[in-house]
């Protein structure tokens, strides 16, 4: 069975990531989405907010059926992680040049790492090339809408966390 791992903060998950999902269950019998807890990153949400978030995305995708996709959280190496659940590929997506040189990297260290896991890069769909979670929660602090580019769940918990963090700002 080949078993691809997609790992990424999701903070929050987006339909980008969905898509990449989506493309990746083509290409692998089981996908793990792993959600990483990378402090490093200063999420919004907690690991466990995520891991929902991952959870209610695949469900309403009816992934758990159709591509035998489920979610994890990890807190170790990614290759660590990747030996836990014997997955032998990593996907990665990429929405521009920019994300190639930062991606390219850290599959260098990978590879090195444990050189029997390979990385699959998708490019972002034309239509998901620009979203970035960064984006989506600079626009919904600012106010704006962010349904063309998250669940309306996900829209609602945003503005939601941005009036939480302001009231403890006062």
């Amino acid at each position: 069975m080949r078993i691809g791992v997609y790992p990424g903060t999701f903070d929050p998950i987006t339909y980008g990531h969905m898509d990449i999902i989506h493309r990746a269950a083509g290409i692998v019998d089981k996908i793990i989405v792993a959600v990483a807890a990378n402090a490093g990153k200063d999420p919004l949400f907690s690991l466990s907010e995520r891991e929902k978030f991952v959870q209610q995305g695949l469900k309403r995708t009816h992934f758990n059926a159709l591509y035998f996709a489920c979610r994890q959280t990890f807190q170790s190496l990614l290759t660590h992680f990747c030996h836990s659940v014997q997955a032998k590929i990593i996907i990665r997506g990429l929405r521009a040049i920019s994300d190639f040189e930062y991606e390219f990297q850290m599959t260098g260290m990978n590879a090195r790492l444990d050189p029997g896991i390979d990385t699959v890069f998708l490019m972002a769909s034309e239509k998901y090339q620009f979203i970035s979670s960064r984006f989506v929660k600079e626009i919904s602090l600012l106010g704006g809408d962010v349904t063309s580019f998250v669940s309306p769940r996900i829209a609602t918990l945003l503005q939601q966390q941005f009036k939480k963090k302001s009231l403890l700002k006062s």
